[in-house]
C-alpha cells in the first residue's frame, strides 16, 4: 500500500491536487501516525492495553486542505479506524450516554467509551470545536478513557487547542482536557495562504442575494424544475420527536430559514435532514448577529451537516456569505461557514453524495 506521502505525490503528478508547501510540511506527522499504527500489537492474556500512538491535532484557517489530508490519511491507513465529523460523533455520544443511563449504568461514560474503543486503533475527528457546555464536560473523561484503551486520535480544527471553548461557562473545568490533548497529540498549525474553497465557485447560480422578488422567482423556477410542482411535507423522526420539513419531493427539500433555524432544533435534526435530502432549497436567510445569535448558531450547525453529507444547497439570503455575520459573538466561527457556503456554490457540488 502507498504511504501517505507517496499518495500525495501521485495525486499532484496526476494534476488531481495542487502542491502546497504548508500541506507538505504536515504530511510527515500524518505519516508518523500511520506508520506507528501499522506496527503489530503484542497480545496476551495478561498484557495491558497498548500505549496509544501519539496522535495529531492539526489546526489552521478555513479551506486550507486539512480535511482533505485527513481523508488521504484514512485512505492509506491499514489499521482499524473510523473517520467522523466531530458534530456527528458528539451526537452519537450523547445518544449512547442516554441509553447507558436508561439501562442503569452508574457511570455512563465508562461503557460508552468502551464501545467506541472496542477494536479501534485510530479515531479521526474532523473539525473539532467545543461551543456547548455539555460537550465540554464530557470530552475530557471520554478521551482519557479512549487513550487508556490504546486509541490514537487525529483531529482537525480551526482553533489552536488553547482557544477551544474560549470564554465558555465554567471553562476552568475544561482546561485539563486541553492539557490532555497537548500530552497525547502533536499540535501542528497548517498556515497555508490559500483558501482552496474560494477557487471552486464556477457553476450555475445557487446562492441569491438579496432575498427579494427576483430571488424568489429564480428559486421558484429551480424548485419547479426539480420537482415538477409535486411536493408534500416530510416528517422526520428524530428520537422521540418529529421534525416537519414544509415541502419535499424525490430527495429535494424546501424550507425557510425560520423553519429550520428559528425553532429549537439541533445537530440530530440537521443530520436527519441531510440523510433524507440530496438538495435543500433554503429561503430568506436574514442578516445574522447579536439579535438572533441562537438562530445563527443553528444555521452554522445546519450548514455543517449539509456540507458533510454533500447535500446541494440552493439559498436566498440577505447578504453574501462573507457579510452575513460580520460582528458580535460567533463571527469568528462563522468564517468557516461562509467559506463552506462559497464552496457549496461550486459546479458539481453534491455529486460525490
Amino acid at each position: 500500500m502507498e504511504t501517505l506521502i507517496e499518495r500525495y505525490e501521485r495525486l499532484v503528478s496526476e494534476d488531481k491536487l495542487t502542491r502546497d508547501a504548508a500541506q507538505e510540511e504536515v504530511l510527515p506527522e500524518f505519516e508518523r501516525v500511520r506508520a506507528d499504527l501499522e506496527k503489530p500489537v503484542k497480545k496476551g492474556w495478561f498484557r495491558k492495553a497498548p500505549e496509544p500512538v501519539k496522535g495529531l491535532y492539526l489546526w489552521g484557517g478555513v479551506g486550507r486542505g486539512k480535511s482533505m489530508l485527513m481523508d488521504l490519511f484514512v485512505d492509506t491507513l491499514d489499521a482499524p479506524n473510523r473517520r467522523v465529523h466531530f458534530h456527528a460523533f458528539m451526537q452519537e455520544v450523547h445518544a449512547a450516554l442516554h441509553k447507558a443511563r436508561a439501562s442503569g449504568a452508574d457511570d455512563a461514560i465508562v461503557p460508552v467509551a468502551k464501545d467506541i474503543a472496542d477494536g479501534l486503533r485510530c479515531l479521526a475527528l474532523d473539525e473539532m470545536q467545543i461551543t456547548d457546555i455539555t460537550d465540554a464536560m464530557i470530552v475530557g473523561r471520554l478521551f482519557q478513557a479512549m487513550f487508556e484503551a490504546g486509541v490514537a486520535v487525529v483531529t482537525t480544527s480551526n482553533r489552536v487547542p488553547d482557544d477551544l471553548y474560549k470564554d465558555g461557562l465554567n471553562r476552568q473545568l475544561f482546561l485539563p482536557f486541553i492539557d490532555l490533548l497537548k500530552e497525547r497529540m502533536v499540535v501542528r498549525e497548517m498556515a497555508s495562504a490559500t483558501d482552496y474553497r474560494q477557487g471552486r465557485l464556477e457553476g450555475s447560480p445557487s446562492y441569491f442575494t438579496p432575498a427579494n422578488a427576483e430571488a424568489r422567482a429564480a428559486i421558484e423556477e429551480i424548485w419547479q424544475d426539480l420537482t415538477e410542482g409535486k411536493a408534500e411535507p416530510l416528517t422526520l423522526k428524530v428520537g422521540k420527536r418529529e421534525v416537519e420539513i414544509p415541502a419535499f419531493h424525490n430527495g429535494v427539500a424546501r424550507a425557510r430559514f425560520y423553519d429550520l433555524c428559528g425553532r429549537p432544533l439541533g445537530p440530530a435534526d440537521y443530520l436527519a435532514l441531510a440523510q433524507a435530502a440530496r438538495v435543500l432549497v433554503l429561503e430568506n436567510v436574514p442578516q445574522l448577529g447579536r439579535s438572533n445569535f441562537n438562530e445563527a448558531k443553528r444555521f452554522v450547525t445546519l450548514i455543517d451537516a449539509l456540507y458533510e453529507a454533500k447535500v446541494r444547497l440552493i439559498c436566498s439570503a440577505a447578504a453574501a456569505p462573507e457579510y452575513l455575520y460580520v460582528e458580535g459573538e460567533g463571527s469568528f466561527e462563522f468564517e468557516r461557514t461562509a467559506s463552506r457556503l462559497r464552496e457549496m456554490q461550486s459546479s458539481g457540488w453534491g455529486e460525490a453524495g
